[in-house]
């Protein structure tokens, strides 16, 4: 994994991680849980590259990793979501583009999955969005723009990202004619995070068959909407 540099659109560099620079395959923009881009998220950039795509991982807190609740919520509590999905997540799908991916997508877990749904508005460079637990909050949800196919995984015990939201942002996609389709597990939060245990944390659990089940949703997604040149 090398670290990179690249320009958001307001020209300002922002920094990053990516998984093989080869040209002409599709390309993953990756985005970290509200932890940072820790060992974790960087496994999950092996597992998707070794599915044949090149990853990019911005790193949204600038080389800061939280340990501790406390610590990741203060963190993300200091993210700028807009300017983070409108520059930083742009600047990375640009980047691969600019490489030579001709398709690129955006995934995201936790505070992650709330940026690729903003992203997914934001970008118009993006081809399609993979969202995991996460949702914005609605009055910085603007579904009218979404134009790329959406895919949500989301748990219905889920205490940081309440099921009752995800509803409401379903109401709302489909009112506004958006491509969606979002799947409910029988899990709590991060249940595709398989060191999430070891945070000790009531509200949160890993859950194999459920993280199965949604990555072998979101890897036909993804060989759908990537791998399928129109």
């Amino acid at each position: 994994m090398k670290a990179i540099e690249f320009r958001r659109p307001d020209s300002i560099v922002s920094k990053g991680f990516i998984l093989d620079s080869e040209e002409n395959i599709p390309g993953i923009v990756l985005l970290q849980e509200w932890w940072g881009v820790n060992d974790q998220i960087k496994k999950v950039a092996k597992n998707l590259r070794n599915l044949g795509w090149q990853v990019l991982i911005p790193d949204l807190y600038k080389g800061k990793v939280a340990l501790e609740a406390n610590e990741a919520k203060h963190l993300m509590n200091g993210l700028n979501f807009v300017d983070a999905a409108s520059q930083d997540i742009c600047g990375a799908v640009k980047y691969l583009k600019n490489s030579g991916a001709k398709k690129v997508a955006v995934t995201g877990f936790c505070m992650g999955g709330a940026l690729a749904c903003l992203a997914a508005a934001h970008v118009q460079e993006l081809d399609c969005a993979v969202i995991w637990y996460g949702y914005p909050s609605p009055d910085l949800m603007q579904g009218k723009k979404i134009k790329i196919p959406l895919l949500g995984h989301f748990a219905l015990h889920d205490e940081a990202f309440d099921i009752g939201g995800v509803d409401e942002l379903e109401k709302k996609l489909k009112k506004e004619k958006a491509n969606f389709e979002f799947f409910r597990y029988d899990a709590k939060h991060a249940f595709a995070n398989e060191e999430v245990d070891s945070k000790n944390l009531p509200y949160l659990q890993y859950n194999e068959e459920a993280k199965q089940l949604a990555w072998t949703r979101t890897v036909t997604f993804f060989n759908h909407y990537l791998n399928k040149i129109k």
